[in-house]
C-alpha cells in the first residue's frame, strides 16, 4: 500500500496527519466495514462478559440474568477475536490463524456449558465443572494455547498494541490457573483477556477513523 500524499498548502495538525509536502503516515487498518464490526464487538461483548462475572461475585450463584449476560458476552467474543484476526491480516499469519481459530473453538464449547447451566437450572460454578469435569481442562488448555498463539502473533504483527496482547498472553493463564478459586478470584482473573480485546478494539476503530479521515483529504 502506498502512502497517501495530503494536499499541498493543507497544514497537519497531528504528526499522523502529516504537513506540507510531507506524507502521511497509513493506518495499519483500512477503511472497512469489516473493521468498525470486528471493532465494535471486541469492545462491546468482553465488556458484557464482565459484567456478567461481577453480577455473580455481587449474588454469589447463578441467576437467570447473569447466565444470559455469560451466554451474548461469550458467544460474542467468538467473532470478536475471529474479527481482530481479519483486519490483522496478512500480517499476522498463520500463528495467528490458527490461535484465532482455537481461541474461537474453546470459546464455542464454553457457551454450550452456559446453555447447560440455563437449561438445568444449575446453581453455580462448581455444580458445571461437576459435570463436564476433564472437559473443562481440555477446553481450558485449548483457550490457553490459543490466547497464547494469537497474542504472539499480535506481537509479531505490529498492528495492535503489544501491551494487548501481552495482557491477553498473561490472561489466559491466569484464568486457567484461578479455575478452581473463589468467584472474586477468577473475576479479576477474567479482567486481563477481556480488557486486551477491549484495548485491541479500540484501537481497530480509531484507525478505521484515521483511515476514513485520510481518505476523504485525499480525495479533494
Amino acid at each position: 500500500m502506498t502512502d497517501i500524499q495530503l494536499p499541498a498548502g493543507v497544514p497537519g495538525r497531528h504528526e499522523e496527519m502529516g504537513g506540507p509536502g510531507r506524507p502521511a503516515r497509513q493506518p495499519a487498518i483500512g477503511d472497512s466495514d469489516l473493521a468498525t464490526l470486528a471493532g465494535v464487538a471486541a469492545v462491546v461483548f468482553p465488556l458484557v462478559y464482565f459484567a456478567s462475572e461481577l453480577v455473580e461475585v455481587a449474588q454469589g450463584n447463578f441467576t437467570t440474568g447473569r447466565l444470559a449476560l455469560t451466554y451474548i458476552g461469550e458467544a460474542g467474543i467468538v467473532f470478536a477475536v475471529l474479527g481482530l484476526y481479519a483486519v490483522q491480516r496478512p500480517r499476522i499469519g498463520r500463528l495467528g490463524l490458527c490461535g484465532a481459530l482455537a481461541y474461537a473453538y474453546a470459546s464455542v464449547f464454553f457457551t454450550s456449558t452456559v446453555v447447560y447451566a440455563l437449561t438445568a437450572g444449575s446453581r453455580n460454578w462448581a455444580a458445571v465443572t461437576h459435570v463436564f469435569g476433564a472437559w473443562f481442562t481440555l477446553y481450558g488448555a485449548i483457550m490457553v494455547a490459543g490466547g497464547l498463539a494469537f497474542g504472539l502473533a499480535v506481537i509479531k504483527a505490529a498492528v495492535l498494541p503489544r501491551w494487548t496482547a501481552a495482557c491477553l498472553m498473561a490472561g489466559v493463564v491466569l484464568v486457567a490457573a484461578a479455575a478452581g478459586m473463589s468467584t472474586a478470584v477468577r473475576a479479576g482473573a477474567a479482567a486481563l483477556p477481556q480488557a486486551a480485546f477491549v484495548g485491541m478494539g479500540v484501537m481497530v476503530l480509531q484507525e478505521r477513523w484515521r483511515a476514513r479521515k485520510l481518505r476523504a483529504i485525499g480525495a479533494r
